[in-house]
């Protein structure tokens, strides 16, 4: 049995304060008052017998107690949230078929666990599941050879296709371990790694460059985000990313360094599409599974690895 004492709720503050270290920021982020964030701290920390952060420092810090809590903390509420999603998911036994695009930044954990809650939901539907970078996921979806699909947005207004947003992600800076320096004084060493042109989000981050009127060497365009961030590894060059592609990296992150952009910052967000011959339901509640499942496996994490992109990656509400 849990002390009395020991909430949901407090468990809640706790993760938001410890992350972002301010009482005001994990006020907006829990939506309570500053003077509930706090109280609710006193009372998990009097029902647990020990301080959970020193309440003199600023940005105050997780004691050695705090640090030992949170990680079962994040465990408990993460799969809290992904019960909740598979309990709210939507009913979808009326559909005899369903072909799904989904950006391929979401592979590692995030579309294994939206197919199977999709799958226990479609009973007697044919299921189609593509994984494609955004370029290739939005002709699919002008052809019209899917019903729904998640990518990065491009902004345009598309004829009979219903755009959901869900995320925002912002561009950030990742540069080699390996090499020493400032990040200004490696990008003036190294060159640039591009994404494929062809690809959206080397689209999206050369018009960026050409708008501050940056130019970098023109030496290295690849289309596999993985060898990209691999090079950077290795000290090859530096690159421009999202947390989400970031976190695909994750077996490297030993080896590269993320800052915050040097120049003028930029995002892209990931939507959700629908045909929009669809009823709006079905979307519509894909899109709140898909919000829950982004918070819990993607942007929770990165916001773990790096505390400063707090208000910068986030959920974009319905």
């Amino acid at each position: 049995m849990l002390a009395k004492g020991v909430t949901l709720r407090g468990l809640e503050v706790f993760e938001a304060l410890a992350h972002s270290g301010s009482v005001a920021q994990a006020a907006r982020s829990t939506g309570l008052s500053q003077p509930a964030v706090s109280q609710q701290m006193r009372n998990l920390e009097t029902a647990l017998g020990t301080d959970l952060v020193d309440h003199s420092k600023r940005p105050m810090q997780l004691t050695p107690a705090g640090r030992s809590f949170l990680s079962r903390t994040e465990a408990v509420l993460s799969q809290l949230r992904l019960a909740q999603s598979e309990l709210t998911v939507m009913d979808l036994t009326h559909l005899s078929t369903l072909n799904l695009g989904m950006i391929d930044d979401f592979d590692n954990d995030l579309t294994p666990r939206l197919v199977t809650i999709l799958a226990e939901s479609m009973t007697k539907c044919r299921f189609k599941l593509i994984s494609a970078p955004s370029h290739e996921i939005s002709a699919a979806m002008r052809a019209r050879t899917l019903h729904i699909a998640v990518a990065a947005s491009t902004g345009e207004v598309v004829e009979n296709i219903s755009e959901y947003p869900l995320v925002r992600d912002p561009f950030i800076l990742v540069t080699p371990k390996r090499v020493p320096g400032s990040p200004a004084e490696i990008m003036a060493r190294l060159p640039l790694l591009r994404y494929d042109r062809e690809q959206l989000i080397g689209r999206q981050i050369e018009a960026h460059l050409a708008r501050q009127k940056l130019s970098f060497s023109e030496r290295f365009e690849l289309g596999a985000h993985l060898s990209l961030m691999t090079l950077v590894a290795r000290g090859t060059g530096w690159a421009v990313t999202t947390p989400l592609g970031y976190m695909r990296a994750a077996r490297i992150h030993d080896e590269i360094a993320a800052h915050p952009l040097p120049f003028k910052p930029f995002s892209r967000n990931i939507s959700l599409f629908a045909s929009a011959d669809w009823a709006d339901h079905v979307p519509r509640d894909v899109a709140q599974t898909m919000r829950r499942l982004v918070q819990d496996l993607v942007i929770a994490p990165a916001l773990n690895k790096l505390p400063w992109l707090e208000g910068d990656l986030r959920l974009i509400e319905a």
